[in-house]
Formats: C-alpha cells, sequence, structure tokens
C-alpha cells in the first residue's frame, strides 16, 4: 500500500559539517541517504528506523532507508530528505529559470518495502524512470 507524501529536500547541520571531511565520508553520505519522517507518520504506518522504502515522484523513483525526525522537527504529511544524488532523481530539471531545479515542495508516494533489513544494494538499484 502507498502513501502519498510531500517531501522537501533541503540542506543539514551535519551534512554541511560533514562536507569538510569529504562527501564520500561516512558522515556526509549518512545524511543524503536517509529520509526523515515525523514520528506520527512512523507510528500510523508501523515503521521503524532503518526500514527501506520507495519514493516515487514524476521524474523517478528512489529506495532509502528511514529515519526519525526529532519530535516537533517535522509535521506529519512532510518528508525530509538532504540534497544530494538521491534527491535530485526525485526532482524535476526545469529551473523556471533560475538555475536550480524546484526542489520544495515534491509531491511523492512512499511504499514501505522491508522492515529493518540492511540493504545495503537498494540505494545502488535506485533508478530514475526514463522521460
Amino acid at each position: 500500500m502507498s502513501q502519498t507524501f510531500i517531501l522537501i529536500p533541503g540542506r543539514t547541520s551535519d551534512q554541511g559539517c560533514g562536507i569538510s571531511e569529504g562527501k564520500f565520508q561516512p558522515k556526509y553520505q549518512k545524511q543524503i541517504q536517509s529520509l526523515q519522517m515525523s514520528p506520527g507518520d512512523m507510528q500510523r504506518l508501523a515503521v521503524k528506523e532503518g526500514d527501506w522504502v520507495r519514493l516515487t515522484s514524476e521524474t523517478g523513483s528512489v529506495e532509502v532507508q528511514l529515519v526519525s525526525a526529532p519530535k516537533d522537527e517535522l509535521p506529519d504529511g512532510l518528508l525530509f530528505i538532504a540534497y544530494g544524488d538521491i534527491s535530485c532523481r526525485l526532482m524535476s530539471g526545469d529551473t523556471h529559470g533560475s538555475g536550480m531545479p524546484t526542489s520544495k515542495g515534491i509531491d511523492v508516494t512512499l511504499e514501505v518495502l522491508a522492515s529493518a533489513i540492511a540493504n545495503t544494494s537498494a540505494i545502488a538499484n535506485s533508478t530514475a524512470k526514463a522521460d
């Protein structure tokens, strides 16, 4: 069963600190490969940290692990992911003349894939839809 959410990509402070160590280091990679969900939505969907989900937008589909957003920082119905390869697969290439793709308020469907399975190949298997 899939659920509809609004995805808000952005930068995190840990991502900013991690970039000084390098984009391929664990601190940075953890930030760009984790999807934050509100504790209320996690409870409603009976999912927990470490569960794998598939997000699908008009332009692509990715598989990513869930983490709980800090309490009261993300309202129910919204999802957050740090800017990176995964978030870019869900964004349209249209920049509306600004040079930056529209990256806020992306409509996505979420499908729970597996409960707390360490599926390390899921990120590598993320696929973008063909236009």
